[in-house]
């Protein structure tokens, strides 16, 4: 299916006010500008976003291996909780990135009944980025829709950015996240058999397989909720390859405190609140269990307060 064909599938059934990107995260910035298309087009028009599968840059930048904050299946579900009322996906292609940005307007225009387009910060649309603002409204006065861009949303003198939402999650900083994204951050998987380790050290664990394209925060072991069965659970996540066992393989691995009941093959949700430490290197099992004993310790310590705070 063409790109045309696909905006045609969509096609409203009164006029669109748009915004265009791939909106990775969704993270405060993200929400700001949706906020604003979904204001702009008030009860006149319909909210739309038009959304990009994959990331561009792995297309224009052959090699590049793809970072994702969420899965399209999230992504989608968190614009739509911003007030959007049409989410178009399209897969960035070579063809794709070939289309100039006067007929990326005009398909917009004529497929999905553009009135309004809404840019992001630094936004530019089309072949070479040529679509910027003073260009989509030039192209606007002869296709009937109006444009205009909104400024960054800036928190701590910066503004938010995915990148700058990556650079946290990679530096092990996930408190940082709800004030970037405006909620924990959650990754979320299906329970798979591991080696059963952390059962012989009295500590079983759930082995979450992670999409593989999803960024995973940095290496350490971190106070999380575990989401089962829509029930949040304190629990320990350790993130890294076990250097104690001289292992390779990076993993996510949850303790579920107070929690016995079989988790394979269902899906658990990780919500991040804390980095308690680093990952660690201990000589012999005897200093491991030790430590563990701490980290859970110090994850439920950390787990109370963040119940506290959100019940106070």
């Amino acid at each position: 299916m063409s790109f045309r064909q696909r905006l045609a599938s969509a096609a409203p059934a009164k006029g669109t006010v748009v915004t265009v990107g791939v909106f990775d995260g969704v993270h405060e910035g993200h929400r700001h500008l949706l906020r604003q298309v979904v204001e702009l087009a008030g009860s006149e028009y319909i909210p739309a976003v038009v959304t990009f599968t994959n990331r561009p840059v792995t297309v224009l930048n052959p090699g590049t291996e793809p970072s994702y904050l969420t899965t399209l299946e999230q992504r989608i579900d968190l614009i739509k909780e911003q007030g959007i009322e049409l989410v178009v996906c399209l897969e960035f292609t070579d063809e794709f990135s070939q289309i100039t940005a006067a007929d990326f307007a005009a398909a917009l225009s004529e497929d999905l009944n553009m009135k309004g387009l809404v840019l992001g910060p630094d936004s530019a649309l089309g072949k070479d980025r040529q679509g910027d603002l003073t260009f989509m409204q030039e192209q606007g006065k002869e296709l009937d829709f109006w444009a205009r861009s909104v400024e960054p949303l800036e928190i701590e003198g910066q503004p938010v950015k995915s990148r700058r939402v990556r650079d946290a999650l990679t530096n092990g900083n996930v408190g940082m996240c709800p004030k970037l994204l405006g909620r924990n951050h959650v990754l979320s998987g299906t329970v798979v058999i591991g080696d059963q380790r952390g059962r012989t050290l009295g500590f079983p664990t759930a082995n979450i397989d992670v999409d593989d394209q999803l960024l995973l925060p940095g290496d350490g072991i971190y106070a999380t909720w575990a989401v089962i069965d829509g029930k949040r659970h304190r629990s320990a996540t350790s993130i890294g390859i076990r250097p104690t066992f001289e292992l390779s393989q990076r993993l996510v691995e949850v303790f579920v405190m107070d929690f016995s009941a079989d988790l394979y093959g269902k899906t658990v949700g990780v919500e991040f609140i804390k980095k308690v430490r680093d990952q660690e290197k201990f000589d012999g099992l005897d200093a491991l269990i030790k430590q563990i004993n701490r980290d859970v310790d110090d994850c439920r310590q950390v787990l109370d307060q963040d119940e506290n705070r959100n019940n106070g």
